[in-house]
């Protein structure tokens, strides 16, 4: 089966240490991770900083190996109007340091020529550092469908700057499994997994996507077909942020531990399907 994974938005800032060991004790094979916490707190959690706490840094990366969980994905490297990737040094150098294995981007420049030069630069960067670069797209980015991100990739033209497949945002701007079936399996580097309704609820997109997704298999994407399509190489990594459970009590530890079973339940049955 498949590895699982958690990434950042799941878990809503609990400390790297804790999170490290909450991901091991659910059977899950990777996490990814900001360099500071995200910004919403319903648990209480203590503030802390990977970029700033050399110490935490060095407490992290021996709970990694400890517990023999791999740091998949670093988050936070945006391509924002007037900021050149090159700020980005210092934070590159903290998740090399903790060994990530990937980097990700989002394109929020509406100059298109100017992201996708600096999502080149910013790939190589990281290259130089020793991780690849994944490129997130969706609705209300300023990547925003599947044919914009291929144009991306084509742009930069380097083999360590692949696509992360978020099957959310991957629906949700008009594609689906025949379109993922059809890539070159070495354009896919990541792959986040979630459920939601087919048509969102929500006004606000980007509320739903960083507050607000389902259990994976409790919705109306079709991640079945979706998950045949991908490269059976790739890990999935849970982004199901909660925010209605987390606001009703539920633990992050509860929260998650469906998520993990579920998501084991979808697995075996793509599984099945290929066979």
């Amino acid at each position: 089966m498949r590895p699982i994974g958690i990434d950042y938005l799941s878990a809503f800032g609990l400390p790297p240490v804790e999170y490290v060991r909450l991901a091991a004790e659910l059977g899950c094979a990777s996490v990814g991770t900001g360099l500071t916490p995200f910004p919403y707190n319903p648990h209480g959690y203590p503030a802390w900083s990977l970029l700033d706490d050399g110490d935490l840094r060095r407490r992290m990366r021996a709970a990694l190996r400890e517990y023999n969980i791999e740091l998949s994905l670093g988050e936070g490297f945006f391509v924002l109007p007037q900021l050149d990737v090159g700020a980005y040094a210092a934070a590159l150098d903290a998740m090399a340091e903790l060994g990530a294995k990937r980097v990700n981007t989002l394109g929020l420049d509406p100059d298109r020529g100017r992201a996708f030069d600096q999502f080149a630069a910013l790939t190589d960067m990281a290259a130089e550092r020793g991780m690849e670069t994944t490129l997130e797209f969706g609705p209300r980015l300023g990547i925003d469908d599947l044919p914009s991100a291929l144009a991306a990739i084509r742009h930069v033209s380097r083999p360590s700057f692949r696509l992360v497949i978020d099957t959310m945002h991957l629906v949700r701007s008009g594609s689906g499994a025949a379109d993922i079936a059809v890539l070159d399996p070495s354009v896919i580097g990541y792959v986040q997994l979630c459920d939601a309704p087919r048509v969102s609820k929500f006004v606000e997109y980007a509320d739903e996507a960083k507050f607000e997704r389902m259990v994976p298999g409790t919705g109306e994407l079709p991640l079945l077909e979706i998950l045949k399509a991908l490269p059976a190489h790739l890990p999935v990594s849970l982004e199901v942020p909660q925010r209605s459970l987390a606001e009703q009590g539920v633990t992050t530890r509860e929260r998650l531990a469906l998520c993990v079973t579920a998501t084991r339940d979808l697995l075996r049955q793509a599984e099945a399907a290929v066979r």
